[in-house]
Formats: C-alpha cells, sequence, structure tokens
C-alpha cells in the first residue's frame, strides 16, 4: 500500500488490524453511503506494444470484448484447466489493469513472465503507486448481475451493480475520499466491502483456492469471464471439453452460515441429505459481518438441487442456500 495513502487513512481514524485489514470507529449515523479502503486486492499492470497478444494466450476472457467503457472478470489457468487467479481486467489507454487478490499477485506474475519471452510485455505490481476504494450507496441484491461498466473520470470507476470500484493515484485518491466524506458518506471496514463480493458472487481466489477449480465450477462463464470463441490460452482445452460436453459438475452457491466464526476457504462442506455424510464441497471464501456469515461455496451439482449442509470439522450449523443454479 502506498505509503501516504495510508498515513492518509491513519490521520482519517483507521486502524489497520494487518495491512489488509482495516477498520474504522463505529459510525456517528446510519444510512446506506459509504466508502471502503481496499487492501486485500492488487494491480498487475500489464504493458507494451504487444500487451492485448500476450494477455490473449493466456486469460479466459476476449481482450477484445474489453474497452475503455467495459471490463471483464477472467481467469488464468495452469495447464490442466485450473484457476490460478480470477481477476477483474481494466483497460487503460494502451495498457491492462489486472485487479486481483493482492496474495496471488506475485505468484501470478512470475507465472505470466515465463510466458513473455521475446514479446514487447512489461508486467509491473503497481498496487503501490494506484489506490482502490469502493463506494455504495443502496442494498446489494444477489439476483442482480454485475455488468463491469467503466467510466473515467479523474479517477477510473468500475459499475458493480449499486456499487463502484475507484482506481486512483495516491494523491488523487485522498482528494476522492475527503470530498465523498463532504457528500454524507461514512468510512467502513474493508471487510465489509469483502462481504459485500460475496454477496454479489464474485469468486476471488486465495492461495489455499488457487488451482483447486475449473473456471466453470466458479461461475465464469454465466458471469461473462469466459470466451468459447477466442482461441487458444493456457488450459483452453480443458475449459472449452467442459463447456462441449456440457455443464460442469460442481457450480458456485452463495449462502449463508449461522456460525458467527468465518470457515477459512477451501474448508470442506458436507451433505446429510441421505442419512450418510457426504464430502461434496468446498467453501471458496467467507466473511462474517454483524452476526451474519456469507460464503460462496462450490458443490456438486445435485439433481434435485436438495441438500442438508453443514462445514466439516465446524460446529453444526445450518447453511442455507441463497442463491440455485443460475
Amino acid at each position: 500500500m502506498n505509503l501516504n495513502w495510508k498515513n492518509f487513512l491513519l490521520a482519517e481514524n483507521a486502524i489497520f488490524n494487518c495491512d489488509t485489514d482495516i477498520v474504522f470507529p463505529l459510525p456517528k449515523h446510519e444510512g446506506n453511503k459509504h466508502i471502503y479502503p481496499i487492501a486485500h486486492l492488487g494491480i498487475l499492470t500489464v504493458a507494451g506494444i504487444d500487451a492485448a497478444k500476450f494477455l490473449q494466450g493466456q486469460i479466459t476472457c476476449n481482450i477484445n470484448d474489453i474497452t475503455n467503457i467495459k471490463s471483464s472478470l477472467g481467469a488464468i489457468c495452469n495447464p490442466k484447466g485450473r484457476a490460478i487467479t480470477t481477476f477483474l481486467l481494466i483497460k487503460n489507454a494502451d495498457a491492462f489493469l489486472m485487479i486481483l487478490p493482492h496474495e496471488l499477485l506475485e505468484l501470478v506474475k512470475k507465472r505470466l513472465q515465463m510466458y513473455v519471452l521475446r514479446s514487447a510485455v512489461t508486467l509491473t505490481d503497481s498496487s503501490d503507486e494506484l489506490c482502490l476504494i469502493g463506494l455504495s450507496d443502496g442494498a446489494v441484491h444477489p439476483a442482480e448481475a454485475v455488468d463491469f461498466t467503466t467510466s473515467r473520470q479523474e479517477n477510473i470507476i468500475v459499475n458493480l451493480q449499486n456499487r463502484n470500484l475507484i482506481i486512483a493515484m495516491a494523491n488523487h485518491a485522498q482528494t476522492f475520499w475527503s470530498e465523498r466524506l463532504k457528500q454524507g458518506f461514512q468510512p467502513e471496514d474493508s471487510a465489509q466491502w469483502r462481504y459485500l463480493d460475496i454477496i454479489s458472487r464474485i469468486p476471488w481466489l486465495t492461495a489455499a483456492t488457487s488451482e483447486e477449480f475449473i473456471p466453470q465450477m466458479l461461475n465464469l462463464d454465466k458471469l461473462g469471464g469466459i470466451s468459447f470463441n477466442k482461441g487458444c490460452y493456457t488450459g483452453q482445452e480443458i475449459v472449452a471439453r467442459t463447456h462441449y460436453l456440457g455443464k460442469a459438475k460442481r457450480e458456485m452457491f452463495l449462502v449463508e452460515y449461522d456460525g458467527l466464526e468465518a470457515p477459512e476457504p477451501n474448508s470442506t462442506i458436507i451433505d446429510n441429505s441421505t442419512g450418510t455424510e457426504q464430502n461434496i464441497g468446498k467453501v471458496l471464501y467467507a466473511q462474517s459481518r454483524h452476526n451474519s456469515c456469507k460464503m460462496l461455496i462450490v458443490l456438486q451439482v445435485s439433481d434435485t438441487s436438495t441438500y442438508n449442509l453443514k462445514l466439516k470439522n465446524y460446529n453444526p450449523n445450518k447453511i442455507t442456500l441463497l442463491t440455485t443454479l443460475f
């Protein structure tokens, strides 16, 4: 994180539990207008005259569909078609900004560097140069799709339903934050933004879940993050085969968990609907907030769509599906 940006947030009464977990004192008033510092995501800049061609051979989405007004989710896969990371890709002049989990950024950078060879491409960790800010001014509904429309003023703004993701230079971020406070936006904890990402069904990966799932298991095909007519990319054969043989045997669901402690990513989900406990899924990631825990989980698809779900090795609290199959 940019040091000037961090010092600014500290002056705004932010408390850093760690570099990626930022909290604020309890709000002085209630309302729907909130502003969030986002530090758990990083920014990898892919630049150079061959940047678009290079990315086209490495990512699941179609680089030609990404414009100054349209961003996209996508994934980078290993040769076995397993997603190393998911990302939000944004066009920025002749370069591309890849928003992805900060804990995976260096791994992804090294993996992509292996394929650069003689291409005119540079890979740069821009997480210190650029700051991420979240804005929300209304309720987020799981049934509503996120379209990732993008606009540019002084900063880059990506629409995420009733939220916006702001990408700004550090000095611009400070000005943007101060101006929004004057407009009545209330600072909120970074964990709340992660909670809203879960409700929006954005499938971020972690070190524990990297290379565990093919993109369809993360519903990236339904979220516009896979192109099936763009040509070859690393892992494409497996991803395409899954598509043309029919739907994946596992898909991602939004659920609510009655326990107060958020389970770790890749925790095992069991089903007891038949009277015999069976391991049928994994936790993608989870976030507790205000006595509620929301999770994205990857489950085997049931023909009956009936489950009696619990977490293995956790208290036997109930798991309730909040979304059905797309």
